[in-house]
């Protein structure tokens, strides 16, 4: 399935149905009277939030969504039938917008959530309606109501409660799928992620949804790499864990360029809970292993893990680690 995560749409709700001017018409009946229905209300446009989506790709080859019109009224007091609502299912993290993109409608937080995008039209009045004592053939009826219809943007922010971000190649997928029953596509190049992905962690009866974000190269705040089509996604993480490829040359630089980006994108990110982890301490022997990480750990405030993808007894300790972090 193909990654989406935003999405410009038409939604129409159905109009309202006309109310009846019918007239009682029945053998041996003389005075038989008005006795025309009401129409039926439109169906309205309902957005709602799913858990198990994670991408708005549905909504690129249907942009156009129409929901059902209400039925004329009858005669007999007959109403016309209400048009059915048209709902359509998002991920969990979508946000709605208007037109112009920047003003926010709605933000869907939890699961089943619903969000009413267009209200369907009114269905008119029949006949019956307008009767009175001094008017006993009320040939007046209404029409029903147009329903709302509205150009709307649907941009969607992963929620997890852990982000991993790092530089391209430092091992983030090999994590995800080491931890969790993701499978990421993995391989020994740059920018192997493409989009992000999720999976959940199980440990002592807790679950943690983590997220791999693409990799985050210098001026990734302005467009450079993948850019910011995905810094946003690490906005809603309760914590990030940032991971670093610890057979860089340069491990403090790799560091700080990452907390750059996070910094120039938005301040709040810089705040977040930080984890960050050492990775591929297989690579490197004992004796260099101790003095990079002591060296590393003089310029690092916050916690400091090493780790091995590929060791069963390290990743399992890892795990117990990620749950101080997603709560």
């Amino acid at each position: 399935m193909k990654f989406l995560d935003q999405v410009k749409i038409y939604v129409k709700a159905g109009n309202g149905g006309d109310g009846s001017p019918s007239f009682r018409r029945e053998k041996f009946i003389e005075f038989g009277g008005p006795d025309g229905g009401d129409g039926g209300n439109g169906g309205s446009i309902i957005l709602k939030a799913e858990q198990n989506l994670n991408t708005l790709i549905d909504f690129r080859y249907q942009q156009h969504h129409k929901a059902k019109k209400g039925e004329n009224g009858r005669g007999q007091n007959c109403t016309g039938k209400r048009g059915d609502n048209l709902i359509l299912k998002v991920p969990l993290g979508t946000q709605v917008f208007e037109e112009d993109n920047k003003t926010l409608l709605y933000d869907f937080t939890k699961s089943k959530e619903e969000y009413i995008a267009a209200v369907g039209g009114k269905g008119g009045l029949g006949n019956t309606r307008f009767k009175s004592s001094t008017n006993r053939a009320p040939r007046k009826f209404t029409k029903g109501t147009k329903g709302e219809e509205y150009t709307i943007w649907l941009q969607l922010k992963t929620i997890a409660d852990i982000g991993i971000i790092g530089l391209p190649n430092a091992g983030k997928s090999s994590l995800l799928a080491a931890i969790t029953n993701a499978n990421p596509k993995i391989a020994n190049y740059q920018f192997t992620t493409l989009n992000p992905n999720l999976g959940v962690a199980n440990y002592d009866d807790k679950e943690v949804t983590i997220a791999d974000i693409p990799g985050l190269v210098e001026g990734a705040h302005k467009g450079v790499g993948l850019g910011t089509q995905f810094l946003k996604h690490i906005e809603r993480c309760k914590s990030l864990l940032h991971m670093i490829d610890i057979t860089s040359k340069n491990l403090l630089e790799n560091y700080k360029q990452v907390k750059n980006e996070l910094k120039s994108y938005s301040s709040k990110l810089e705040k977040k809970e930080e984890l960050v982890v050492l990775n591929k301490i297989d690579l490197i022997d004992e004796a260099l292993l101790k003095k990079i990480i002591k060296d590393f750990k003089k310029n690092i405030k916050g916690e400091v893990f090493t780790l091995s993808t590929l060791d069963k007894k390290s990743v399992s300790k890892f795990k117990s680690k990620l749950i101080k972090y997603a709560t």
